[in-house]
């Protein structure tokens, strides 16, 4: 289980870790945002430098503001300790790291903000 933090707006923010071809680790804030039906968004410069494997590219994805292409690589993020490789949709106009709902079908979110108890595990 991994704690997380209520941002000033009330966001839903968890410390991850990027872990880089060269097996360095990345620690970044995460948004989680339960309207993204993937498992992360991250900006295609990040997945980049990381030198994660491009799986496909040109994807179609439904946004907010619409439709729009993205890149998806498999990109190895650990969490709560464990090493996990996920497809990573990423695009140019991504400007925070985004968990999305697939993480729900794995992990347990509670959420509390009276108590400022903030977990996902």
């Amino acid at each position: 289980m991994i704690e997380g933090k209520f941002s000033d707006s009330n966001e839903l923010i968890f410390e991850i870790d990027f872990v880089a071809e060269d097996g360095s680790i990345i620690t970044v804030d995460a948004l989680f945002d339960t309207g993204f039906t993937g498992w992360l968004a991250v900006n295609t410069q990040d997945a980049v430098s990381l030198g994660w494997q491009l799986i496909d590219n040109d994807e179609t994805r439904l946004t907010a503001t619409g439709e729009a292409q993205f890149n998806v690589y498999a990109g190895i993020v650990s969490l709560d300790g464990q090493d996990l490789t996920i497809p990573v949709v990423a695009g140019d106009d991504i400007a925070e790291v985004l968990l999305g709902l697939p993480w729900l079908l794995t992990r347990r979110l509670v959420v509390d903000f009276p108590s400022q108890l903030l977990t996902l595990g």
